[in-house]
């Protein structure tokens, strides 16, 4: 049954600053793991491109405006404030984590004989199950789908651990969907492009086709109003991030193509040619 109001929050547990702290404090341990990989990788090795650790804090920063702060205590009473945070800790957040090349600082600052076992792992049979592209857009779409058609949406707000956990998950489904279709950390398990642009424009469908659903059904707990607003929300929204996603992965294409071009057409095939 769909109430015309958000969930009342006011003693809630969700509503309390203990769900925020917990929520935003792996961004922030991350955050600072992160400048301080960037130090020593730099200076064991080249610079670290200043690009990717902007990158990176922005990511960050994104991540914890979702679940800490303004925005996440508005989120618990306004519908559209939560599509915000949605966006900003799904979709936005992610994608720029994962143009800061993670994997690879990491890999740069451990020591031989851990970076090869962090390698064993990447090459995994879990890992590749996870990074796959099919795999990553249904826990990602999929997931957004269980929480807004269900009763898990109005059930958050009243339970801490099930308020860590959608948000954990929304990131994390988010992070795997975005590495597995744009890649700047190494992959041991690549996909052809078409096969990943398949699955992706069928992901971007999934992700529309939500929020129309969510414009014109209301989740639990939402009102009609809110429902029109923050269905618009993530679906404009939604394409604003989508369309910097398609941009990089288009030119990571391209680029690929063009150097297998170079290797066809190399001195040696030319002279063999001749």
């Amino acid at each position: 049954m769909n109430n015309n109001h958000m969930p009342h929050t006011d003693g809630a547990p969700a509503a309390d600053l203990i769900p925020q702290l917990l929520t935003a404090f792996p961004f922030v341990l991350a955050l600072i793991l992160y400048i301080l990989a960037v130090f020593v990788s730099s200076r064991n090795h080249k610079p670290w491109p200043v690009y990717r650790t902007v990158c990176w804090i922005f990511g960050v920063f994104f991540a914890v405006t979702s679940v800490a702060g303004p925005l996440a205590a508005r989120a618990h009473t306004d519908f559209s404030a939560h599509m915000f945070s949605h966006l900003f800790l799904g979709m936005l957040a992610p994608l720029l984590m994962a143009i800061a090349s993670p994997m690879t600082l990491v890999l740069r600052t451990l020591s031989v004989p851990l970076a090869r076992r962090l390698s064993r792992v990447l090459k995994s049979r879990i890992s590749r199950i996870l990074n796959h592209p099919i795999i990553a857009s249904f826990l990602n779409i999929g997931g957004l789908w269980l929480l807004y058609t269900t009763s898990l949406y109005p059930f958050m707000h009243e339970s801490i651990l099930i308020h860590l956990i959608v948000h954990f998950h929304v990131f994390l489904a988010g992070y795997l969907f975005t590495v597995s279709m744009i890649y700047f950390d190494p992959i041991p398990h690549r996909i052809p492009f078409l096969y990943r642009a398949t699955v992706f424009v069928s992901a971007l469908a999934g992700h529309g086709i939500l929020s129309k659903y969510i414009y014109a059904n209301p989740p639990d707990g939402v009102s009609a109003g809110q429902a029109e607003i923050g269905g618009m929300i993530m679906y404009y929204g939604g394409d604003a991030i989508d369309i910097i996603l398609i941009f990089i992965f288009c030119w990571q294409w391209s680029r690929a193509s063009r150097q297998r071009e170079d290797i066809s057409v190399s001195p040696e095939t030319e002279s063999t040619r001749v």
